[in-house]
């Protein structure tokens, strides 16, 4: 029996962005995957929002930084939804700080969960995507501002950028598109957290549309991405930033 609905994972998807690309993904007919590591609450919380809409979706606990994490996150995807058709790395962390001043932990904890994070899920998705599937990774319009407190933020997402294109030269024969989208300042609770109405006020003023991106922005980029007009977008880095850089 041919299965009638494609299986997405997001990872980091409890909350902000991510929460917000299951919600679309979900309304264009995905079966979602709230995949979180820690905001248990919020995930179980959006699977029963999306479950009483009469969507199809599941939260699974995982660290992407873990390898062991990782291979279960896609058999427990195929145990309860079958093979995964979309992959999207959105799981991410941002802590700002002059290089100098960076301690070993945090850079170990960015490039854990940034750039190790991505690692394991495209190894892991090289083995057991579907073929004709959707990989989408998160990089930063960030590395184009070259912000004081950003080098090791950047660092972690220009390894992301890096990776993009040439993994989807190596899945070359599947029908397998990896990109990546590179977000602006998008209005969230992890973007806002310690803005002052002054701060927030300049990032939205810096794009030529005046205004700070909207997580609904975001998603539909990766609506696009994850859907069938995309078929031809491959091994590239979309810049959704209003026109900021």
């Amino acid at each position: 029996m041919t299965r009638s609905r494609k299986v997405a994972i997001i990872t980091g998807a409890s909350r902000g962005i991510g929460a917000e690309i299951a919600r679309r993904l979900a309304a264009d007919g995905f079966a979602v995957v709230i995949n979180y590591a820690s905001s248990a609450d919020e995930a179980d919380t959006l699977v029963e929002q999306l479950i009483g809409e009469g969507r199809d979706a599941i939260a699974i606990k995982a660290d992407v930084s873990s390898v062991s994490d990782v291979r279960r996150l896609f058999d427990a995807t195929e145990h309860h939804l079958g093979n995964v058709d979309v992959l999207i790395n959105n799981a991410g962390i941002l802590k700002t700080m002059a290089l100098a001043e960076t301690s070993d932990e945090l850079f170990e904890q960015t490039f854990a969960i940034n750039t190790r994070g991505v690692f394991n899920t495209l190894r892991e998705a090289s083995k057991r995507l579907n073929d004709g599937g959707r990989i989408i990774n998160f990089s930063t319009t960030a590395l184009a501002l070259n912000l004081p407190g950003y080098a090791i933020y950047n660092a972690s997402k220009a390894a992301v950028e890096a990776m993009t294109p040439v993994f989807a030269k190596e899945l070359r024969g599947r029908n397998i598109t990896v990109n990546s989208v590179a977000p602006g300042p998008v209005a969230t609770e992890l973007f806002l957290a310690g803005k002052t109405e002054e701060q927030i006020q300049h990032f939205a003023s810096l794009p030529p549309l005046q205004r700070l991106g909207q997580p609904e922005d975001i998603a539909s980029v990766v609506a696009f991405l994850a859907g069938p007009d995309s078929g031809w977008v491959n091994g590239q880095v979309l810049r959704a930033n209003g026109g900021l850089a």
